[in-house]
């Protein structure tokens, strides 16, 4: 229900934006702006505020707007989400875009897109371990109900394969999916191809195009989390995938520098920390009576490189993070994840002594045959020096395969497998060479 309505006159038409007179003294940065003309409907944010007018950031092209027309002002920004959206393909209206729109027969209780986050002392901490469907994230980086991760990758290493086999294997009484400035291939590829037809019965999908502006892009994000609050709400469990959190951090970059915000590093203004804590401080464990959010956002990081801006700022905020590398995808090691630059936060506690002892081991082999791989590739290292470094070598390929095998046999299943590759004794034959001095 609407609170009130307000009127204004648009006075300045731009790309993408527009100002308004008349509503000054009661516009807030952030109200939404509806423009209805010639059957069309445009919807647009209100970015700042001066004396005589407004400025407002459109979410749609503004090629049939014109000086004079009449713009209504909505306090809040609301959607309606439930039970209709399941295994349909929403925009940043909250409108449905594929299959049957008939309205539902249940009324629907509207929710404001920028909610707050719970409160921090009423919700629960992060629940069990949640199998995933494969191997090294049910034993060495666990994902928990509740938990929040980031999974970082750059462009064609696997990312929106693992998301979509991680929405199958995950248990969830809902899955929220977001796609923000994604190709519009990509979002028919994903839902057609990588998203498993068997869970989209429970299956929301959110998406904003590339193609579409930086306001619809920061709208559909914010309506995506919307739904997923939504679900949670009703006492259910929700996996919400979000990719990726770059993609709105940009757009909210874009907006900035039109509200004027001073660009600093990357051209990320100021307020891109605050922005992306607010979005991810929504999901997490919920309070009594309610369910939960985990939440996997991925980053997309340009070059590969994981200092980059967007990446940095996260990964203080989240749970953990999951890195998937080039070099491991190139060599056709399929979920990419580097164990080592790889954490998860709700370790030790996710874990028993004797499984986090299982972990430590693995990571100590990785770390040591990593230590001592440029020395394999220059014939360098002599067998029979070391014998835990000896030992690294003869696992690392049981390791690596343990790394990229799906699991279908339960999360104590996996650490069994773990315990007898790493307790193993007759690993892979070693051709010991012999070592050629060098002549300084």
């Amino acid at each position: 229900m609407k609170l009130f309505r307000l009127w204004g006159t648009v006075t300045d038409v731009a790309p993408g934006v527009i100002k308004i007179a008349g509503i000054s003294e009661l516009a807030g940065v952030g109200n939404e702006i509806v423009i209805e003309k010639q059957g069309l409907t445009v919807l647009g944010e209100i970015l700042n505020i001066s004396g005589d007018s407004v400025t407002a950031l459109l979410f749609s092209p503004c090629d049939a707007i014109r000086i004079g027309d009449p713009v209504q002002i909505e306090q809040e920004a609301r959607i309606e989400p439930g039970d209709h959206w399941l295994g349909k393909i929403i925009n940043y209206r909250g409108d449905i875009t594929t299959g049957d729109t008939a309205p539902p027969a249940t009324r629907l209780i509207p929710r404001r897109l920028h909610a707050a986050p719970l409160p921090a002392h009423a919700r629960r901490g992060i629940g069990p371990r949640l199998p995933s469907g494969w191997m090294v994230t049910d034993t060495v980086l666990p994902i928990c109900q509740g938990q929040r991760l980031g999974l970082f990758a750059g462009s064609g290493v696997g990312k929106s394969t693992f998301l979509g086999s991680l929405a199958a294997g995950m248990q969830a009484d809902r899955v929220v999916i977001a796609l923000i400035g994604e190709r519009s291939r990509e979002v028919n590829d994903f839902v057609r191809n990588v998203l498993p037809q068997s869970i989209l019965c429970k299956t929301v999908i959110v998406a904003a195009t590339a193609s579409e502006p930086p306001g619809a892009k920061k709208r559909a994000a914010y309506c995506a989390m919307a739904a997923a609050e939504h679900f949670r709400d009703q006492g259910q469990n929700v996996l919400l995938l979000f990719d990726s959190i770059t993609r709105f951090a940009e757009a909210h970059r874009e907006t900035a520098l039109v509200a004027g915000e001073t660009p600093a590093l990357n051209a990320f203004p100021p307020s891109t920390v605050r922005v992306i804590a607010e979005l991810a401080e929504r999901a997490g464990p919920g309070t009594d009576g309610k369910g939960d959010i985990t939440a996997i956002y991925s980053v997309l990081v340009a070059g590969s490189d994981m200092e980059e801006p967007v990446a940095d700022m996260i990964r203080g905020i989240l749970d953990g993070h999951i890195i998937l590398a080039r070099d491991i995808a190139e060599r056709g090691r399929y979920p990419a994840i580097d164990i080592l630059r790889s954490v998860s936060r709700s370790l030790p506690h996710a874990a028993t002594d004797e499984e986090n002892t299982l972990i430590r081991e693995c990571r100590r082999m990785f770390a040591l045959h990593e230590e001592i791989a440029p020395m394999l590739r220059a014939n360098l290292y002599e067998f029979g020096k070391d014998a835990e470094a000896d030992k690294a070598i003869a696992l690392f390929s049981l390791l690596d395969k343990y790394a990229g095998t799906r699991n279908e046999s339960g999360i104590e299943a996996a650490f069994t497998q773990l315990e007898d590759i790493l307790k193993s004794e007759d690993g892979p034959e070693i051709q010991t060479m012999p070592v050629t001095p060098i002549e300084l």
